[in-house]
Parts: C-alpha cells; sequence; structure tokens
C-alpha cells in the first residue's frame, strides 16, 4: 500500500476521531457558507474533509478510498493522487458555496467530494470496474454505477429533503473534478471509453442545464 495514501487515511481518522468529542474544533473547521463568505475562513473549503459525522460515515469514505486510491496513484502517480483528491474536496465545496452562498446556516462535513473524485478517475480509466455492494452478491459495472450516482446525487440536490444530510453537491463536484482529470491526462484512454463516460455523464449535463441555465438551485 502506498504511503501517500496511508498518510491520507491515518491523517484523515486521527482528526475525525478527535473531533467526534471536540465540539469547539469541529465547529470551527466544518464547512460553513456563513464563515467562509462573511469571515474569509477559506481553510474550511479544505479542512472539512478531515472531519466526518460518525465512525460509519469516516469508516466508509476511507475504505473507499483505500481500495480504489491505489487505481490512480498508478495511472497518475502520488502527485496526480493528491490533485485529484484534494482538488475534488476543494471543488465540490467552491460549488456547494456557489449553491448555497445565500443560505449562511449550510453546513457540511466529510472527505465525500474527494473520494468521489478518486472513485470516478478510476471510472474513467476502467469504466467496466466491478464495484460491489454489501448485499449485492455480482459487481456493477462503473460506468453503470457512475449513471446511477450521478443521477441519484443530481436528483437529491435539485430536490432536497428535510432531512437529509448529506452534501450532494461536493459529491458531484468532486467526481466531476476527478472524471474531468483523468479525461485530460490521458484523452486517448478518454476518446477509447467515450460511450461508457458520455452514459455516465447523462445526468451532469442535465444537472447544469437547471443549475447554470434554468438557474435551479434546491
Amino acid at each position: 500500500m502506498n504511503s501517500i495514501l496511508l498518510i491520507i487515511i491515518a491523517a484523515t481518522a486521527i482528526i475525525s476521531y478527535v473531533a467526534f468529542n471536540n465540539t469547539r474544533l469541529f465547529e470551527k473547521y466544518k464547512f460553513n457558507v456563513g464563515a467562509i463568505l462573511g469571515n474569509k475562513e477559506y481553510i474550511r473549503l479544505i479542512s472539512a474533509g478531515f472531519l466526518h459525522a460518525d465512525l460509519m460515515h469516516l469508516l466508509f469514505n476511507m475504505m473507499t478510498l483505500y481500495f480504489f486510491g491505489p487505481i490512480v496513484i498508478q495511472a497518475f502517480g502520488e502527485l496526480g493522487f493528491l490533485v485529484v483528491y484534494f482538488g475534488s474536496i476543494l471543488l465540490g465545496n467552491i460549488f456547494s458555496l456557489y449553491l448555497y452562498k445565500n443560505q449562511s446556516w449550510y453546513s457540511a462535513i466529510g472527505a465525500s467530494g474527494g473520494v468521489s473524485g478518486i472513485l470516478f478517475a478510476s471510472i474513467a480509466m476502467i469504466p467496466d470496474l466491478g464495484i460491489y455492494f454489501f448485499f449485492i452478491p455480482i459487481p456493477i459495472p462503473g460506468y453503470i454505477f457512475g449513471l446511477l450516482y450521478f443521477g441519484y446525487s443530481v436528483y437529491m440536490m435539485l430536490n432536497p429533503q428535510q432531512h437529509d444530510n448529506i452534501g450532494h453537491a461536493a459529491h458531484l463536484g468532486g467526481a466531476f473534478f476527478g472524471l474531468v482529470y483523468a479525461v485530460a491526462l490521458q484523452p486517448e484512454r478518454a476518446i477509447e471509453n467515450s460511450l461508457f463516460l458520455g452514459i455516465m455523464a447523462l445526468p451532469l449535463i442535465y444537472m447544469a442545464y437547471q443549475v447554470f441555465v434554468k438557474k435551479r438551485i434546491g
């Protein structure tokens, strides 16, 4: 296992665990629209990626990163991995900031944006990558998972539910960054996999129309 990947997982786990019992630390570094725009606390755009709501949230994200991180490292190197991971966290939170700029109370935490970027960079390289779920004995092709993931995230972002605390916008922004990074750096493979990538990106095109053309946000 690559040392950079282990350092990211260990740092995230330690900081998240400490913040579980440290409300001051948690509140100071979580993503919050009012603090970022009003107080210019831009560190929150990255620091929120080291915080998690609970142990299950942390474990799910770090397990996904553990399994898919090596694919990105093999394809793009350690520097590429870091660019995808932190770039995805950053873009995911910037996208959230854009969407919820008029909702100063909006807050979010978690590495899901970065993990989504790693996952989708992996799928861009290997569209038929088999992805398993706990209760499904057969693998789901990566591009089908991507289509369903994007579709669900776009729907939930545009139709927010009262008790849904998931940052769908951050997931989408992160996944988009990972996908575009992989396509930009390996265009030959992207052309080879263009049909799969096109199918997977359909919900993103719909989201872009709704958000940037119709100005529909939530």
